[in-house]
């Protein structure tokens, strides 16, 4: 179970974590969770490069630490990079010490102030703490490019039907997604450049 369009009312719970950013231009930040992996993201970053796109990237810091060479390719390439833990950890059911211990992990391998919690699940106390160091970025808009329950096509509404001016949009760079984003991720940035719209990657 999840939601496509974040509610308003969980992200004034959260005010201090990043939902969405206020913007009057055209622009959408998209962002890939999980990777780097090379079944996946090398696809990824030339349909971005076809577009002159630049997105966000957290990184499993495993994953950074299996495929060094991609990661270095998504930084050459302009894009941003945010920290997704080492080991892809739920903070509901890690204690606070355990995580904490696997974001910093995670980070320096990132080396990166972004953070991303795995499946947005974060405690409270675990949120306040990360916050004095790091920016932990959610999104308004979940593609649900994981769910094998729904085809690409509703990948694609999802986002078409959710996405506005300086929505952050979650997309994933896996292995079990590869089939819907690199169907979805063309078709997004082709309907958004037709109005006008731009996709810078979330600064540090």
């Amino acid at each position: 179970m999840y939601l496509v369009k974040t509610p308003q009312y969980i992200q004034n719970l959260f005010p201090d974590l990043t939902w969405r950013f206020s913007s009057k231009n055209k622009v959408i930040y998209l962002t890939f969770d999980d990777g780097p992996i090379p079944e996946t993201t090398p696809q990824i970053l030339s349909i971005l490069r076809r577009y002159n796109a630049r997105a966000t990237f957290f990184c499993v810091g495993d994953n950074i630490r299996k495929h060094p060479r991609l990661f270095d390719k998504i930084k050459k390439e302009g894009h941003t990079i945010g920290s997704h833990t080492f080991n892809h950890l739920s903070g509901w059911s890690t204690s606070n010490n355990d995580y904490f211990s696997n974001v910093q992990k995670g980070a320096v391998l990132a080396k990166s102030q972004l953070f991303r919690p795995p499946y947005g699940r974060i405690k409270p106390s675990q949120a306040k703490t990360l916050l004095k160091d790091y920016k932990i970025v959610m999104w308004d808009v979940l593609s649900g490019d994981f769910d094998e329950c729904i085809d690409k096509k509703k990948c694609y509404d999802n986002v078409i039907k959710s996405a506005k001016k300086g929505s952050i949009i979650v997309f994933h760079d896996s292995i079990k997604a590869k089939e819907k984003v690199i169907y979805v991720l063309p078709k997004i940035l082709d309907y958004y450049s037709t109005l006008g719209f731009t996709f810078p990657g979330i600064k540090t």
